[in-house]
């Protein structure tokens, strides 16, 4: 494509003003995000809360129920479960994080025993790599514990900001649910009245996101609750710890289930050793995930996200490398917005090739 053809084809979409509309509202919404998302924090969470929510207001709506009613009930729902986590679950999984903590020393010397025993079992491992990979794994705990350090010396500043949280986010959510109808309003009074190809991209992200993002809320309790019935069972220490943290791995696909195996591992291997409860807690979490992927899945997500493995694996690192823990949780969301924008985008038909089209004539 030469230059030529380039500037044509930036003309030809300059000159459509849905494209120019559309492609104002992408860069205003990627500039206030990556730029005052930090301060937005408070607010963009009440936002997406109140979108998750808004579907249940929706069907008490459609049942007779006012929508001042609707609201109310909802929103005291959300706000029982909010006082719930936060005294309820919350308290529990810090406990079990401490003493988690406390037994990883414990964890350690055991793994350095076992790991110096190799070179006498087996021939290949010589002593000089085991003391390399020890030496490795030192540094890598004393940079952990300079991490969780400086956290703790910010406990009070994170102390303030989960305050502000919990006093913000919840009048947030509540006039974000209450006043939706007039807020739109007034956002889209800033958008010009002709715009189909933005009310076009709009339906599918709001349809697509809807659907995987209310899947999702009710994959992470699926997973959460079963894991953590099984694990109780079969005696598993630090089960609801584990229990979240794989509730919360189906976020990222493919990446979370993996890594959440390491400390269900670890913590099974350092309990029971290499016994047969460890290989039924191994067995249990793998038929979890094969059942996650295979069954939950595939009930929830009516209208799944129709992204390919490669394009999610790219997101999760593209906006993983952007905006952190936080662009991989919204991963999947930003490409499917990629995916609709594409989707809507008219297709360019090149201009006729006028000299051509004169020898045809002549001919």
């Amino acid at each position: 494509m030469t230059l030529h053809n380039i500037r044509g084809w930036i003309g030809r979409q300059l000159a459509n003003p849905q494209i120019v509309t559309l492609s104002v509202i992408i860069v205003t919404i990627t500039f206030i995000v990556y730029f005052f998302g930090h301060m937005l924090a408070p607010l963009f969470a009440a936002v997406v809360i109140a979108y998750l929510l808004g579907g249940l207001i929706g069907r008490l709506e459609r049942r007779g129920v006012p929508h001042l009613g609707s609201v109310l009930v909802v929103f005291l729902s959300f706000f029982a479960f909010l006082i719930f986590a936060v005294f309820g679950l919350l308290p529990m999984l810090v406990r079990q994080l401490t003493q988690l903590a406390q037994q990883v020393p414990a964890m350690i010397a055991r793994m350095q025993t076992a790991l110096i025993d190799l070179p006498q079992r087996y021939s290949m491992i010589t002593e000089r790599q085991i003391q390399e990979l020890l030496n490795s794994i030192s540094s890598e705990i004393l940079s952990a514990g300079q991490t969780l350090l400086s956290y703790s010396l910010s406990s009070l500043i994170t102390a303030l900001t989960i305050g502000v949280y919990l006093v913000l986010v919840p009048i947030l959510v509540f006039f974000l649910l209450k006043d939706r109808k007039e807020i739109l309003a007034w956002a889209t009074g800033f958008l010009p009245s002709d715009r189909p190809l933005t009310d076009q991209v709009w339906k599918e992200v709001d349809r697509q996101i809807g659907n995987y993002a209310r899947g999702k809320v009710w994959e992470i309790f699926i997973v959460g609750a079963v894991t953590y019935t099984v694990f109780k069972f079969l005696g598993l220490q630090y089960s609801l710890l584990l229990a979240v943290i794989t509730g919360f791995s189906v976020l990222i696909p493919y990446i979370g289930a993996f890594f959440v195996t390491l400390p269900v591992a670890g913590v099974a291997i350092f309990q029971w050793g290499v016994q047969p409860e460890f290989y039924w807690v191994l067995i249990a979490y793998g038929v979890i995930q094969f059942l996650d992927g295979n069954l939950l899945v595939p009930l929830l997500f009516s209208e799944a996200v129709n992204l390919h493995p490669v394009a999610i694996i790219a997101a999760i690192l593209l906006f993983g490398g952007l905006w952190g823990v936080w662009g991989v949780f919204f991963a999947i969301p930003l490409a499917t917005v990629i995916q609709a924008v594409l989707r809507a985008w008219p297709k360019d038909i090149p201009p006729p090739d006028t000299d051509r089209g004169k020898a045809i004539q002549v001919g």
